[in-house]
């Protein structure tokens, strides 16, 4: 080989390094995105666990609805005021 293919493959090398680095920097799908994308996804994945953890929760509370009436009862005091026949309701004011 002679000086001057060695010269020009070198050259050539290093354009392509060039080219390759800057596709890998600077191109489309580069690094940047790919960061970008990676930080999305675990907050997506994040946001998911709590939901999942919310959904089992509300399951929770639907078969035991399902299953027995004191759930239902415990509902209907808190949140609705039930007071049975023969009890009596004392508010306490501060």
């Amino acid at each position: 080989m002679t000086m001057q293919n060695m010269n020009f493959f070198k050259l050539l090398s290093v354009a392509l390094l060039f080219a390759l680095q800057y596709a890998l920097w600077f191109g489309d799908k580069n690094y940047f995105d790919l960061q970008r994308l990676q930080n999305a996804t675990a907050h997506i994945f994040a946001e998911n666990a709590v939901l999942q953890q919310r959904n089992e929760k509300l399951l929770a509370e639907v078969i035991d609805l399902k299953k027995g009436g004191e759930t239902i009862e415990t509902l209907a005091r808190s949140q609705f005021g039930l007071v049975k026949k023969g009890e009596t309701f004392f508010q306490i004011v501060e």
